[in-house]
């Protein structure tokens, strides 16, 4: 079928022969991905999936080599000790290694999936990997000393039991515990948004029906705010230090990278950066003026032209000059010739229209969605089978073969995926700022703020712009019947999916509308996604995704100096018939491929720029911190040295603890809750093998002491137990 596209993206790209030389992890990968395609779409949840299932096949590899640290098995990350006493070291070591792998995912999965509308399907899947691998499924044991399948079974046992302590609140479904929204929902097919109370927070969607991005219909009608207090997670690589914690009704928001507010509405004056908020949100309204392929505006979409950004704008003035408000897109020059050849790109002309409904749907990554983290998942595979990549770590140091490339890829990607869903959705979960189907309906529905006097004033009203934003006029087609809209304000926009009955057939097309019926590019079954706008989560997973990619290769360029995405003619799109010419997605580098990703989503109409480009600046350091953080386990430590006497005293404590440990010199020490949050950091000096702890800024309860040599390897580990007035 046409509509089904065959829409696993970037295994378009791979051939039978690719797929016989594929390692046992990117099998096992390509079956989580399926699972999230079958499952809701939840970006936050599968970006965890994704981190987990990754280190599940990471230390199920390291644990049988030498030269290699692993990440949970034996050891204790933020809080949570994974006993392990070692392994007997197998004759088969790539045997052992990708049976503990083939065991380790297998079990995870059924765990993770086991409430998936298509768990059906995935299980079938796996279970039929696991007989072709020649393996006993029926194998539950997690007895470790027994053999490698044991083992895979204990590290599921092991991930499964860290991420029902993580924050997460898997055991509650992921559901939110404190978060309510502050405006009642709009209800989509209506006109305009008369009941909304606040147009800088986010605003629940009321549609017919809601069929997820993964196309799953979800039950109700009415929007439920995805993981607004994912803040709290634990996450990879993401310091305590690097988070700004602030409190709202009871509950503390964890901000990773804090970016600061965005641009807020003043309904009440004109000026400031009120004005930023109608300029980004009335771009996107423009943009969609852009989504015609019959209005003559011819574009070259190759590296000539496309791509080679150097510099970003980091405060909010500077973004008017680097998105092109009427011609769209931004101030790429592109490239003069392929580095990789020393040949210019060949120009590929198409329709701006065409490219921008391209871009909006391939990049949205629905229906049948395996997320945006999954997405870069593909990306890497799609790098991985290319013939001209060179599979070195940080394109340095030897060759390695297929396992270890792709469990130390997918564990770098996985943890970089996993903070940015903590860092994103912390911040959309603290400053709960609204879509531009909130803004733009919700502004048109006050009125204009451009002159005093003319119809329908309004400080908080949208801005005039001649040509996209303008007053309805007598005798105008949209004036209605009996001229009610007379002085109300219509904008050149995608006319939505109501001028679209057969999807297979049909386009909408770009006309005046009324502002107060605006539409996003999206399906009206869901028009906008259940969770604030700022910032753009496919932004931030997008440019750490290339970031790890970038450092993994050693090289910014896709190998041979592009990346490819075929989408046929009149076969790719889903919103509407398109696009009417062949168009094919090029990128030069990784970084090309997250900016274009970037202005998919205000072309889709789901971000304004303000919400993109703090996306884009975060997960450069989400990236490079996380793959930094990766591969310092991919050298083994020197094991610290142990020794025998250790005690913490008192203990119960009401003030102080005294810890008598065998080392001299400061170490650092950190301090764990119960439920495994970090609360406190400190540097111990040590002076005649004795330190104090002191207690005065914890609350009564049980603590994990735990003390480190300033790596990642533990020098000791103990309970404290704070009773104050005791």
């Amino acid at each position: 079928m046409k509509r089904m596209r065959v829409i696993i993206l970037f295994s378009l790209f791979l051939t039978a022969s690719l797929q016989a030389q594929h390692s046992v992890a990117r099998r096992w990968n390509e079956a989580v991905l399926d699972g999230i395609r079958g499952d809701f779409a939840r970006p936050t949840v599968h970006a965890r999936n994704l981190f987990h299932t990754s280190v599940a096949m990471y230390d199920a590899w390291a644990v049988y080599r030498n030269d290699t640290d692993t990440y949970l098995l034996g050891k204790t990350v933020h809080g949570f000790h994974c006993p392990f006493t070692g392994t007997p070291h197998p004759t088969n070591v790539r045997a052992a290694q990708e049976e503990a792998i083939s065991f380790a995912v297998y079990r995870l999965l059924y765990h993770r999936f086991a409430n998936s509308p298509g768990k059906e399907s995935l299980f079938y899947e796996i279970d039929t990997l696991m007989d072709s691998l020649g393996y006993n499924r029926n194998n539950s044991s997690t007895n470790y000393k027994c053999g490698p399948a044991e083992l895979g079974n204990y590290i599921a046992q092991q991930i499964i039991a860290y991420g029902l302590q993580d924050g997460s609140n898997e055991a509650g479904a992921y559901q939110n515990l404190f978060y309510k929204p502050v405006n009642p929902p709009l209800e989509v097919e209506g006109s305009g948004n008369p009941d909304v109370l606040d147009l800088n927070r986010w605003q629940p969607l009321q549609l017919a029906e809601i069929i997820d991005q993964s196309g799953n219909p979800i039950a109700g009608n009415t929007q439920s705010s995805l993981s607004p207090e994912w803040g709290r997670v634990l996450p990879f690589s993401l310091q305590p230090e690097e988070a700004t914690v602030y409190q709202r009704d009871g509950f503390d928001y964890w901000v990773y990278h804090d970016p600061g507010p965005p641009p807020l509405l003043d309904t009440t004056a004109v000026g400031g950066l009120s004005e930023e908020y109608k300029w980004g949100h009335e771009l996107v309204s423009v943009w969609s003026s852009q989504l015609n392929p019959e209005d003559g505006v011819l574009w070259d979409i190759s590296p000539a032209s496309v791509g080679n950004i150097e510099t970003y704008p980091t405060d909010i003035t500077g973004l008017r000059d680097f998105y092109d408000l009427f011609g769209g897109g931004d101030i790429s020059p592109g490239y003069a010739l392929n580095p990789k050849t020393g040949a210019p790109y060949q120009a590929q002309i198409v329709p701006r229209g065409d490219y921008a409904r391209v871009l909006a749907e391939f990049w949205a990554d629905g229906p049948t969605s395996e997320t945006p983290p999954g997405h870069w998942f593909t990306i890497l595979n799609y790098v991985s089978d290319h013939p001209l990549l060179v599979k070195k770590i940080g394109g340095q140091g030897p060759l390695v073969d297929a396992l270890e490339w792709d469990v130390k890829a997918y564990f770098a990607l996985g943890g970089a995926m996993h903070d940015v869903a903590i860092a994103a959705w912390g911040i959309k979960g603290w400053y709960d700022s609204s879509r531009p189907v909130t803004a733009l309906r919700g502004m048109a529905e006050l009125g204009q703020s451009s002159d005093p006097n003319l119809p329908h004033y309004h400080p908080g009203g949208l801005t005039l712009i001649p040509g996209y934003v303008e007053l309805i006029q007598a005798g105008d087609s949209l004036q209605g019947p009996t001229g009610q809209n007379i002085g109300e304000i219509k904008v050149l926009a995608w006319k939505g999916p109501n001028f679209v009955e057969n999807p297979g057939t049909d386009v909408a097309g770009v006309g005046w509308v009324l502002a107060k019926n605006w539409w996003s590019f999206q399906r009206p079954s869901f028009v906008t996604p259940p969770f604030a706008g700022y910032i753009s989560g496919h932004s931030t997973y997008s440019r750490a995704g290339a970031e790890v990619l970038t450092a993994l290769t050693g090289d910014p360029f896709f190998p041979g100096g592009m990346g490819e995405f075929y989408c046929k003619k009149n076969e790719f799109l889903v919103f509407e018939d398109g696009p009417s010419v062949d168009v094919t997605l090029q990128w030069a580098t990784y970084r090309d491929a997250s900016d274009q990703c970037s202005l998919s989503r205000i072309w889709g109409g789901i971000h304004p720029p303000f919400d993109d480009m703090p996306g884009r600046l975060i997960g450069m350091k989400i990236g490079m911190e996380a793959f930094a953080f990766a591969k310092q386990y991919f050298t083994k430590e020197k094991e610290p040295n142990q020794v025998e006497a250790f005690n913490i005293f008192p203990n119960p404590t009401n003030c102080a603890a005294q810890v008598e440990y065998d080392f001299e010199g400061i170490m650092p020490v950190k301090v764990f809750s119960s439920d495994g949050r970090l609360v406190l950091t400190l540097n111990l000096e040590f002076i005649d093998k004795q330190a104090f702890i002191n207690t005065s800024g914890l609350s009564n309860g049980i603590y994990n002491i735990v003390g480190f040599d300033g790596k990642k390897n533990r020098f000791f580990e103990g309970k404290l137990a704070v009773l104050k007035g005791k």
